[in-house]
């Protein structure tokens, strides 16, 4: 259970590192949120925004992260 505490405490703080990063930052590195996979509908009075490719590839990227973790945790 040890094991556990620590793996969210450290999750905790890669969360908050990241949003500081993108706080602070103006542009996201790599051009996360303006991917050709994004969807951005502007109109008059409506402003509708998905990031779906920078979701996947944020979401592969965590994946891949948490995997090689777990791995040297062992």
């Amino acid at each position: 259970m040890e094991g556990l505490g620590k793996t969210i405490i450290f999750i905790g703080v890669l969360l908050v590192i990241i949003g500081l990063l993108i706080t602070f930052f103006e542009k996201l590195p790599f051009g996360l949120g303006k991917l050709p996979g994004d969807i951005y509908i502007k109109r008059d009075n409506f402003t509708f925004y998905f990031p779906l490719a920078t979701s996947i590839i944020l979401s592969i990227v965590l994946s891949l992260i948490f995997i090689i973790i777990s791995r040297f945790t062992k």
